[in-house]
């Protein structure tokens, strides 16, 4: 098939906040993680394993999430205050 002119246009990855619940480029965003062994954090580089959400780069749409529980009901389990307190902190210092 060779010279039909068709580029293949690579796809973007697209996924939603669950803070504004607007979908957005993944790169965009960044990727709470649950690993396998429990312990629930910011992953700024994308790479890290376990089960993912995403919110916007902005404390605004983290503390929506955090108010509604969204990301409890992301990884169905209860998440400390003070869990949410440094990952807000860590998010805000990025």
């Amino acid at each position: 098939m060779a010279g039909n002119g068709n580029i293949k246009q690579k796809k973007i990855p697209m996924r939603m906040c669950l803070g504004c619940g607007e979908m957005k480029p993944k790169k965009e965003l960044v990727r709470v993680v649950k690993p396998p062994e429990g312990e629930i954090s910011l992953d700024l580089t994308g790479k890290k394993s376990g089960r993912g959400a995403y919110i916007c780069r902005s404390v605004e749409c983290f503390a929506k999430a955090r108010k509604a529980h969204r990301f409890e009901k992301a990884f169905s389990c209860a998440i400390s205050d003070e869990l949410y307190d440094e990952m807000e902190r860590e998010l805000a210092d990025e």
